[in-house]
């Protein structure tokens, strides 16, 4: 019995060893194939993820970087030959517009308030951007004027709006002015900025003569960074200023 009991065990062990050693080999195999799936597919979609991504760069791209025409010229032309000219020490020392305020003043709103409506629209006409109404600082019993009371208009450009502005003021709106000689190369208050009034609004190309209220005027301060007139009157003359020659 003892050897009989032997031979079983020695028969029924091998046939455990060998299930034991081939049990792990089918998951191992099929986990192969299962990781190598996900692989592939990950590589697939990483490398369709950079074509899109390179189609949209160049549209952002475009949006990002677009710059006005007198911005580039300033950059490429008006800077070096003003560094030339002052002989500065360092280039953010080069003057530069900083921005431009338009504005218009309008009595008429103490009587009617749809001409400061229709001066708002037509500065917003101009210069593309959203206007605010400015307000009295203090009563003045001689013009029935109140504190408070909503009596202009203003717009602050800066960037590529200044720029356009500018572009379409040199050479669009002043040209258009009726024997037209030059603007005053002495309208500057000594730290670089110059002050532009002009007469009628209807000089910019965006205002329709047979829609206005009435005709009125818009005063143009151009703001730089310039220490003294000397230097904010060579950079404007530089972009185009008609200066007078008084």
């Amino acid at each position: 019995m003892a050897e009989k009991e032997k031979d079983v065990t020695e028969k029924v062990t091998p046939q455990k060893a060998e299930a034991k050693k081939a049990a792990p080999k089918k998951p191992a195999a099929k986990k192969t194939a299962v990781e190598k799936k996900p692989a592939a597919e990950k590589k697939a979609a990483a490398e369709k993820k950079p074509t899109a991504a390179k189609k949209a760069a160049p549209k952002k791209a475009a949006k990002d970087h677009y710059e006005a025409r007198l911005k580039l010229r300033y950059n490429k032309e008006i800077a070096g030959a003003l560094n030339k000219e002052f002989s500065f020490k360092s280039i953010m020392q080069i003057p530069r517009i900083e921005k431009i305020v338009v504005s218009a003043g309008v009595g008429d709103a103490l009587t009617n308030k749809k001409f400061l409506d229709s001066a708002v629209n037509e500065l917003e006409q101009i210069t593309g951007q959203k206007v605010l109404r400015t307000k009295a600082r203090q009563s003045i019993a001689n013009f029935k004027v109140r504190e408070g009371q909503e009596i202009g208009a203003k717009v602050t450009l800066r960037g590529n709006r200044m720029f356009e502005f500018l572009d379409r003021l040199l050479n669009v709106a002043l040209p258009r002015v009726k024997d037209f000689r030059g603007v005053s190369p002495k309208a500057f208050d000594g730290r670089g900025n110059y002050s532009l009034g002009i007469d009628e609004q209807i000089i910019f190309p965006e205002i329709d003569y047979d829609k206005i209220e009435r005709v009125r005027g818009l005063n143009v301060a151009i703001v730089t960074t310039a220490p003294n007139d000397e230097q904010a009157r060579s950079l404007l003359r530089r972009f185009g200023m008609p200066f007078s020659k008084e």
